[in-house]
């Protein structure tokens, strides 16, 4: 299965970014997953630019998650919500339908204790109304305890939570 993982942090040091990698070393071996960095890259949303001919960003953003057997969005929390950078992305896909019944974890990551509750029940709503099919989620607290500074493993048991994490894209398939 191909596996289609995105940060929600622009962040070079970023904590979910480094999680995200970290993925890849949690991925049963079944599973190929790969990381989309392009999301620093979209426009601003703007329906008068989503006609025949969108942005050459978003049309590579629509085909790596139309490529996807499966998406993983992690993110953290920013002002009690998702990062702009990331609703924007999502925004991009709402009327051309990548989302439609594809499977879908969240993960929310964050230094706090809370793991990133109010982004990660944000981001929920909204995939819910672009009619993922979210097969799991994670709140990850304290993540700076679990992954080294290079995005190392530290907690193995989190480790192995989320590769049954990942291994629940495959439910629907």
């Amino acid at each position: 299965m191909n596996i289609l993982a995105i940060s929600g942090s622009l962040r070079t040091a970023s904590l979910n970014t480094k999680l995200v990698y970290a993925l890849k070393d949690a991925a049963p071996p079944e599973f190929k997953l790969s990381v989309f960095e392009g999301i620093g890259n979209l426009p601003h949303f703007n329906p008068d630019l989503d006609g025949d001919e969108p942005p050459t960003a978003v049309q590579a953003w629509r085909k790596a998650l139309q490529a996807a057997d499966g998406i993983i969005l992690c993110t953290p929390e920013y002002a009690n919500g998702v990062p702009g950078v990331l609703k924007n992305a999502l925004d991009w896909i709402v009327s051309s339908g990548e989302f439609v019944d594809k499977p879908t974890a969240v993960i929310s990551a964050s230094p706090l204790a809370t793991g990133a509750e109010k982004a990660h029940d944000s981001l929920l709503l909204t995939l819910r109304m672009m009619t993922a099919s979210i097969v799991g989620s994670s709140m990850i607290g304290n993540v700076n305890k679990k992954l080294d500074a290079d995005g190392v493993w530290i907690d193995e048991e989190l480790r192995s939570e989320l590769s049954g994490l990942i291994g629940s894209l495959s439910v629907n398939k």
